[in-house]
């Protein structure tokens, strides 16, 4: 399995919307084909329209807020020693996490689309804080799904969803979680897709949902080539981009402009949800050799039991509590371009704690699981080694969690 040189990532599949021949594709039921077929020949439309680019990148200046922060972590890594870490700071975006990109877009296409209603789902409350940003700021009525779980321990976004004018949905069904929340969105909008747009909040389900999401968030690692070249001349010999994957649209973005370079050069590394220690659960099916199975609609590799049947995940971040995983990163996989680890809930706190410790950042628990492999890894490696970090999202939403298990003082 290769990837082409030259060419999008998520352009890369067949005629039957496979990647690598065997990943993601278009599983959905018959009265779902027909607006897939309508909003990807719109897509395809808008993104080579001039004034449908001209129109992203003014919002994403004037509304995201323009190139999110890329710094070195001075004290992180004297404290460490070896690699230097440094960070691209994302959670500097507007709303604080890099959803905003993909909502952003999202509404858009809502208006060229000509709908009046915007839907979407939610596990951190991230991807449903942007998208009710995003309505409130092009004037679309909206309603988030969201698992009832998420919203006991995302209650920080869902007051930011309900003051934003948007409706919060529960989903009480199968694990209350994300994955149950895509599913509900999805069989909504098969009953209202004339009159409502639907927003994937992350690199899964159909292929169009994928790309939309993967070419939104792709501003992040536009802004990161110029910003690395900036500092140091050019891309260092050796780059290692680590980053936490769930549904896996942050490192998509991150990752983009990097993958055509050889991975001796610049190292992707994923970093999944190995959930607590002493549990049997996890939100890892890349690292845990999971089989390829469908979920919402694409191929893809999913933790389930021998009879196929959906497991239930477990791990202390909202934003990467998720059976499955882009087919994008299922292609990265096997194609040997990136490499996935897992961080465990424990792991990722004592990141945290490390962390916003010795520097003026305080990571949410998505990205804590990729500041965790930085942690790890940094000191084996020697100076000339360069670590960016996504820190995708803010600790806002977390603090409930975050005093509960550190304590109060944090």
């Amino acid at each position: 399995m290769k990837l082409k040189k030259g060419k999008l990532l998520i352009d890369q599949h067949d005629k039957n919307y496979l990647y690598g021949g065997k990943f993601g594709g278009n599983y959905v039921p018959e009265t779902l084909k027909k607006p897939i077929e309508d909003l990807a020949a719109l897509f395809e439309k808008l993104r080579r329209n001039k004034q449908f680019i001209n129109d992203r990148d003014y919002y994403f200046k004037n509304y995201v807020g323009g190139a999110t922060p890329f710094f070195k972590l001075k004290n992180l890594t004297k404290y460490l020693g070896g690699a230097q870490i440094w960070c691209k700071q994302v959670s500097k975006a507007n709303g604080g996490a890099h959803k905003i990109y993909n909502a952003t877009v999202h509404a858009l296409i809502c208006k060229r689309a000509k709908k009046k209603y915007i839907i979407g789902d939610t596990g951190a409350g991230y991807a449903g804080k942007m998208l009710s940003m995003a309505a409130k700021k092009f004037g679309l009525k909206c309603k988030i799904f969201m698992g009832t779980k998420d919203i006991i321990r995302q209650a920080v976004n869902c007051r930011a969803i309900r003051k934003n004018g948007a409706e919060i949905v529960p989903v009480d069904s199968g694990s209350k979680s994300l994955v149950d929340a895509v599913s509900e969105c999805m069989r909504y909008w098969v009953s209202n897709c004339d009159t409502t747009h639907m927003c994937v909040g992350s690199t899964v389900g159909p292929n169009i949902f994928i790309k939309i999401c993967a070419w939104s968030t792709a501003q992040i690692s536009r802004e990161l080539v110029v910003q690395v070249k900036k500092e140091f001349g050019k891309v260092p010999k050796k780059l290692k981009l680590i980053n936490c994957v769930g549904g896996g649209s942050s490192a998509m973005g991150f990752w983009n402009e990097f993958i055509d370079y050889n991975r001796n050069q610049v190292e992707l590394i994923g970093v999944e949800a190995g959930g607590p220690k002493d549990s049997k659960r996890h939100a890892a099916p890349l690292t845990n050799g999971a089989k390829i199975g469908v979920l919402h609609g694409a191929l893809q590799y999913v933790i389930q039991d021998t009879e196929g049947q959906i497991e239930e995940t477990e791990s202390i971040s909202a934003g990467l509590d998720y059976p499955g995983v882009s087919p994008l990163h299922c292609f990265l996989k096997d194609s040997l371009r990136a490499r996935y680890c897992a961080q465990t809930d424990e792991e990722s706190l004592e990141a945290f704690k490390l962390v916003s410790k010795l520097e003026k950042i305080r990571p949410s628990l998505e990205p804590a699981h990729a500041f965790a492999e930085a942690i790890k890894i940094a000191p084996r490696l020697n100076k000339d080694t360069i670590i960016v970090v996504n820190s995708c999202g803010d600790a806002k939403k977390d603090i409930k969690i975050i005093k509960e298990r550190l304590g109060r003082n944090l």
